[in-house]
């Protein structure tokens, strides 16, 4: 009998590894701030009262019961979007991405932000796509997080592109064929009581369609 483990690795070479198969480069563009380092201006929490979401130090904070805190402003469909993240010891958030103006946990792609929760899905995954189990970032560490996205053809088939990198290292490029989530905002997740998530440097780029 297989090992849960070794399906697990196996899913992740089967799914998530393909990078250079048509390789594609983003455009010189500028990017754009999303988070001003003083206020939650451009920014608006949706669900539980209790859980709260405030600056620090320069940094979004998000701490308490469940919640989403997501952009005010336009939509994004091609991009490039990047932040400078940190999670606590037992901690759980995520970076979502083409959500809803009123997203829940499920609403939109949701870059994984886990170090050592007992969810065993780490930083690195696009949750409930293409699951990493690596360790690549330690708890209470400051680290670059920045996705590509994108609407491409590959072989005659339209899908939806996802390049993620973490502190400039790119682990894989994930093609998602049923174009799962169109157009939509960004957000983060406040996962639960134990969990405290710090972001700064919040910034897209806008790609070309």
């Amino acid at each position: 009998m297989i090992s849960v483990f070794v399906r697990s690795l196996l899913t992740v070479i089967m799914v998530c590894s393909i990078v250079g198969t048509a390789n594609v480069h983003a455009e010189d563009g500028e990017w754009i701030s999303l988070f001003n380092g003083e206020s939650l201006d451009g920014w608006k929490k949706v669900g539980k009262e209790t859980s709260k979401w405030e600056v620090k130090d320069g940094a979004l904070v998000g701490s308490g019961d469940q919640s989403m805190l997501v952009t005010t402003g336009q939509a994004y469909k091609n991009f490039r979007y990047r932040a400078e993240i940190k999670i606590n010891d037992g901690g759980n958030s995520g970076m979502y991405f083409r959500t809803k103006p009123e997203p829940g946990f499920t609403d939109g792609y949701e870059a994984q932000i886990d170090s050592t929760h007992k969810d065993p899905i780490r930083t690195g995954s696009i949750y409930g796509m293409c699951h990493v189990y690596q360790q690549h970032v330690k708890p209470d560490t400051w680290f670059d997080y920045e996705i590509e996205v994108r609407d491409d053809v590959w072989r005659g088939r339209e899908m939806t592109r996802i390049k993620i990198t973490i502190d400039g290292n790119e682990l894989y490029e994930y093609l998602d064929f049923d174009k799962t989530f169109g157009a939509g905002h960004f957000a983060f997740q406040q996962h639960d009581p134990g969990s405290i998530v710090q972001i700064r440097k919040v910034e897209v780029m806008p790609l070309a369609d």
